[in-house]
């Protein structure tokens, strides 16, 4: 099933390879917590912890230093929910090249000056990511700049998929692994990578209950538009792209179940994130915590749940910690 795959595990160990010395191993920590609740081990994976805040340094470094030279020279530009775009900045910026950040309204403050901080170009467009890629677009045709897509891409994907590698390298007996999902280049890299090595592994994609384009793109059996709506979950919106080439038949083929978390759950996951492990992430990063302590995971263990990203605005943290942030709508817990 792997080989017949747009990335392959080899792509996986190559990128691995590649991006050595530039992104960091991160580490893998048993929850006491987690594990009593679920009566098995529960390990958390503190992606978080990578250079710029998230997994997505995995994919930008890969995929700028799959670039020929002439190709970098040209600049890279990509749309961008804040994450990826810190990482592209960030990659290129290593490598001497010029990153331009295409991004809607609805990306928080505290991302977009970090994209700034690195030396990217940004530009806001629109409320939603796919007006952001529309400017994208416009700038490959008509500047020649080079896009290194968020996540639909094999050397974004086999990025993201090294995650994937170290989980299994560090917990080889590992029965589910949690993922955020959002495009799918996490989703779809880690359930490659992991199930090249360990067939039998679970892989569980979870997002926001509201706005979920992948969800709905796999309810529907093809890739659909999805109205963008705030959550505190935001790195997980955006749409996955209707001409989408590898990402949305990965994650159709690999994921075994997408589980949505409410606004609540997900405060939840952040709340118990930084009362119980001592871990300040986003809400994105809090989803496999979240799904924990509202009990939609079935099945036996040990499971890994990735704490994906932790570039969270901290004003809005101290206030969803202290239960004060309104929730989209949501009781609050």
């Amino acid at each position: 099933m792997v080989s017949a795959l747009p990335v392959s595990l080899e792509d996986f160990r190559a990128a691995a390879r590649r991006i050595a010395g530039r992104v960091i191993g991160t580490p893998m920590v048993q929850s006491a917590s987690l594990g009593e609740l679920a009566d098995v081990p529960v390990h958390l994976k503190l992606e978080h912890h990578q250079t710029t805040g998230s997994f997505k340094l995995r994919g930008a470094t890969n995929a700028v230093l799959s670039l020929s030279p002439a190709e970098r020279s040209r600049g890279v530009v990509a749309a961008s929910t804040g994450n990826h775009g810190r990482a592209l900045a960030y990659a290129a910026k290593a490598e001497g090249a010029v990153a331009t950040i295409c991004m809607s309204r609805l990306v928080p403050e505290n991302k977009v000056s970090e994209i700034r901080r690195l030396g990217a170009h940004v530009r806001i467009v629109g409320v939603s990511q796919d007006e952001a890629q529309q400017e994208v677009d416009r700038l490959v045709r008509e500047e020649g700049l080079v896009m290194v897509p968020p996540f639909d891409h094999p050397d974004v994907v086999a990025g993201q998929g090294t995650l994937g590698l170290e989980i299994i390298d560090t917990v080889p007996e590992a029965a589910i692994v949690l993922v955020p999902l959002s495009g799918g280049g996490l989703a779809a890299g880690v359930a490659a990578a992991v199930k090249g090595i360990s067939p039998n592994t679970k892989v569980i994609g979870l997002t926001m209950e509201k706005g979920a384009a992948m969800k709905a793109s796999l309810d529907a059996g093809r890739p659909v538009q999805v109205e963008e709506v705030p959550s505190l979950a935001d790195s997980l919106g955006g749409g996955i792209g209707l001409g989408n080439r590898v990402t949305f038949a990965m994650c159709r083929d690999l994921l075994d179940d997408v589980i949505l978390l409410t606004e609540a759950e997900i405060a939840v996951g952040m709340r118990h994130a930084y009362a119980c492990e001592r871990q300040v992430v986003e809400g994105a990063g809090a989803v496999g915590i979240a799904a924990l302590l509202a009990g939609k995971i079935r099945g036996g263990g040990p499971i890994v749940a990735i704490l994906s990203g932790a570039n969270v605005d901290m004003e809005q943290h101290r206030r969803v910690i202290s239960a004060t942030l309104p929730l989209y709508g949501e009781e609050r817990p």
